[in-house]
């Protein structure tokens, strides 16, 4: 792929990718695929690289080294020979307009409605109609089963509703690939269900999706890939229920007899 490749099946695409903070070298050549339409689920220890590695990909971390596509184009560089120029601010804003992403903290703003939350990005930072954009905020609040929460503010709602509607605007802005970073990981277990089902039913539409989470179920039920990360590369990728039934290295082994 070059800067900007011709299209192709590839929604992502990682290559060589090394991230260090400090002198703590976080990512050690990750090289990724993930097709348009499948769901990726990342699964690893606490600081393996996960997150980071998730973050890179809208360029909320900047990588030190290797290339990352989302769609064909270069994220947050321009290749100019085999040289890369870090974009201005405004386009990598631009770029992060096509990628939804879901955090572990709902991150809502506590002075706003659920609907007015959904409807606040499509209005400010696409500059679309305010009607065109309340009725797609309705219709997603009814799609992830919150459409009598309209009103309400996140503080009249519970830790998995907030997640459900930061999905929902995330899907406001109608990315072409959604991040998710361990969403049920802040939630209650009896809440965590809610939020997985909006999950499925997005994968069901054919999003493309890359899921950091510890929710093997899902990854075994949902995920068209799993990834098993450990100090910043990847041990072992393939099919969830392979990787997880009989995976091909210790150290996945010994990771899942803990959490399986």
């Amino acid at each position: 792929m070059t800067e900007n490749a011709p299209a192709t099946d590839v929604m992502v695409k990682a290559e060589g990718i090394h991230k260090f903070f400090g002198r703590l070298h976080i990512l050690r050549g990750i090289d990724l695929e993930v097709r348009s339409g499948q769901v990726m689920c990342v699964i690893g220890p606490s600081g393996s690289g996960k997150s980071t590695f998730l973050r890179c990909i809208n360029h909320l971390e900047k990588i030190d080294s290797g290339r990352l596509w989302v769609d064909g184009h270069l994220v947050g560089y321009r290749q100019r020979g085999d040289k890369l120029h870090e974009m201005r601010e405004s386009e990598v804003a631009a770029q992060r307009r096509d990628i939804g992403m879901v955090f572990q903290r709902f991150n809502l703003f506590p002075h706003m409605t659920a609907l007015q939350n959904i409807m606040e990005a499509p209005i400010r930072v696409k500059g679309e109609p305010r009607q065109v954009v309340r009725e797609r905020a309705l219709r997603l609040l009814d799609q992830v089963g919150l459409s009598e929460k309209v009103d309400s503010y996140p503080s009249q709602l519970s830790g998995g509703q907030q997640q459900r509607v930061a999905i929902a605007r995330a899907l406001a802005m109608e990315p072409k690939l959604m991040l998710f970073d361990e969403p049920t990981s802040a939630l209650d277990p009896e809440l965590v269900g809610d939020v997985l089902d909006v999950m499925r039913r997005l994968a069901q539409d054919g999003m493309t999706m890359v899921v950091v989470t510890h929710e093997m179920g899902f990854a075994r039920e949902v995920g068209d890939s799993l990834v098993f990360m450990d100090g910043g590369v990847v041990v072992e990728e393939g099919d969830p229920r392979e990787v997880l039934t009989d995976p091909q290295h210790q150290r996945t082994r010994d990771f899942l007899s803990k959490v399986l």
